[in-house]
């Protein structure tokens, strides 16, 4: 069940020892093949570099970075200079591209071991990114939490945004979100927006100042420059066999990840039900909230997390004339 897109290298691509499905030759635009293949399911997807109009231009392979699955997606690099340099391979990494490979061998590898950011980490260079600044990251032990929804609308920015105002009362907190803009909403001064690509840098840049870093992952966000990921499902019936009929293995991928139920009405029974189901562990669960209010059951996970300040905030708060849920 995978697909091959080819054009310049498809002699590579002949002898392969994969099953192919389907087979397209060509150059095609990036927004081209999201049209084509997003509602065609598939294990890998197989890319010829080549088979990208300008690819040589990064906001291109950031389009199908932000629109389709990287971990199915091996690309197939030509033996131009730029594709060897190690700038070209470190931008990949900044956009999410971590499965890529010159030779048959490394695609039969690919096949079967999907890469990480830890595997491609080594390759990765960040520029200007200075020995003082470096220490200051170090010396200062900034924790770095990342949210990624994994069905549509789980909840992570505004889950963000309330972690965020209950966190402040103890520590200093920034929030991040990658290539979108909804934070500019909360009109407050800690919430940032940058690009994957920038992402590190940002990070780098904030972390002297702050605590802690909350990072909305969105797409195309790097999982790998957080210390910690938490994974937002909200579990009704139809988003979840959307998240199932879209990935069926999704829950094996995920096994020992901190996996949350965001906006859940289920109860206690309902959950342990759930992870019998699925196969897997949930990590927490969170009611629906007023973002307005502080409430008791994030204090719990933000407690759970590390965060143990957090346990001793209610004093602070009726002092402060907040209201608790």
């Amino acid at each position: 069940m995978n697909i091959v897109v080819a054009n310049l290298l498809d002699d590579k691509l002949n002898s392969l020892n994969v099953e192919i499905i389907k087979k397209v030759n060509g150059e095609f635009e990036a927004n081209e093949l999201i049209k084509m293949f997003s509602n065609f399911f598939y294990n890998k997807m197989i890319l010829d570099i080549t088979a990208i109009k300008n690819y040589s231009d990064l906001k291109n392979l950031q389009v199908l970075s932000s629109n389709m699955d990287m971990s199915k997606i091996i690309f197939l690099l030509d033996d131009t200079p730029q594709a060897a340099s190690s700038l070209f391979l470190s931008k990949l990494i900044s956009i999410g591209i971590y499965n890529f490979t010159k030779n048959k061998e490394g695609i039969e590898y690919l096949m079967n071991h999907t890469n990480t950011y830890k595997d491609v980490a080594h390759i990765h260079q960040i520029d200007n990114l200075t020995k003082e600044v470096t220490n200051k990251v170090i010396e200062k032990n900034v924790k770095v939490l990342g949210f990624k929804n994994l069905t549509s609308h789980a909840g992570a920015t505004s889950l963000i945004y309330m972690l965020k105002k209950q966190l402040t009362l103890n520590y200093k907190v920034a929030a991040l979100e990658v290539d979108r803009t909804d934070f500019i909403y909360y009109n407050d001064k800690d919430m940032y927006s940058t690009t994957n690509a920038d992402l590190f840098d940002e990070i780098v840049r904030l972390s002297p100042m702050y605590d802690i870093l909350l990072v909305d992952l969105n797409v195309s966000g790097d999982e790998g420059v957080c210390n910690d990921v938490l994974y937002l499902l909200e579990p009704s019936t139809i988003k979840l066999n959307k998240l199932i009929r879209r990935q069926g293995d999704i829950f094996d991928k995920l096994g020992g990840k901190k996996i949350v139920l965001n906006k859940s009405l289920l109860d206690t029974k309902d959950v342990s039900d759930f992870e019998y189901e699925a196969k897997t562990k949930v990590y927490y669960s969170i009611p629906p909230l007023n973002d307005r209010m502080f409430s008791r059951n994030l204090d719990s996970l933000l407690a759970r997390l590390g965060f143990t300040k957090q346990v001793n905030k209610e004093d602070k708060q009726q002092m402060m004339g907040f209201f608790k849920s």
